[in-house]
């Protein structure tokens, strides 16, 4: 078991769980999961991957604390074009909590981050 210390405990999500190289290995692990989803799969059959990936890298290192900043009306731009519905919603983010534990997030970090994930439900689902 993991025993963190004051410090490891006061850091940013992103720095805590590695910065951007451990970031980049976690979007990729996700991926690889949401493409093999019958469910969101085919969202992604035409879409730019290492384009789409260096967004997420920016979306998730924002919502981490990390240096890059991505913001909620890009969000809502880059999901404008597709219907999302929440079932598919959900099935992202159940996608994401499989990564997130299999990368070693605490449950409490895990929480954070699927509620930061949550709070922008409304600007994908449509």
């Amino acid at each position: 078991m993991l025993v963190q210390s004051e410090h490891q405990r006061s850091l940013p999500l992103f720095d805590k769980y590695g910065g951007m190289r451990a970031l980049h290995s976690v979007i990729i692990n996700f991926y690889d999961r949401v493409l093999d989803s019958d469910i969101v799969g085919p969202f992604f059959d035409d879409v730019d991957m290492a384009k789409l990936i260096d967004h997420q890298m920016k979306f998730f290192a924002s919502i981490l604390g990390g240096p890059a900043k991505y913001t909620d009306q890009r969000l809502v731009s880059a999901h404008l074009h597709m219907t999302i519905t929440h079932a598919q919603f959900d099935a992202v983010v159940a996608l994401l909590s499989e990564t997130l534990t299999e990368a070693g997030f605490a449950s409490d970090d895990l929480s954070k981050t699927l509620c930061a994930v949550e709070a922008r439900r409304s600007l994908i689902v449509r």
